[in-house]
């Protein structure tokens, strides 16, 4: 139990450091969000929950085809908030936009023999 407590408070200091840091830096904010921290965290938990070689490869692998869907949102959302959208609308429609992407993502994917 105590390690789920330190997990939970691990990646929510990540958050809350992301979200500090972008407010007197945007740009470095930006950078310290795009390192892949939660993945490799999660790719830790893992191996210390399983030691399973496989299906961290499975989770890495799977994560790659799942962060291409999600690049577009990062020009939609800005180009939307420039252009006079509301933060919430534009929110929306972009996470809107990536959920598409990820079921089609999904679907190509499986077309061509990748198990997500």
């Amino acid at each position: 139990m105590l390690f789920l407590v330190a997990k939970a408070l691990l990646s929510g200091i990540i958050i809350m450091a992301v979200s500090e840091i972008a407010k007197r830096s945007p740009g470095l904010g930006a950078l310290v969000a795009s390192l892949p921290l939660v993945s490799v965290l999660a790719i830790i938990w893992l191996w210390r929950d399983t030691g399973d070689s496989e299906r961290i490869a499975a989770h890495a692998e799977a994560t790659f085809w799942y962060v291409l869907p999600t690049l577009p949102m990062f020009l939609v959302l800005p180009a939307l908030l420039r252009h006079g959208t509301g933060f919430w609308l534009a929110l929306a429609a972009s996470c809107l936009l990536t959920f598409v992407l990820y079921l089609g993502t999904v679907w190509l994917a499986a077309r061509f023999g990748v198990n997500l």
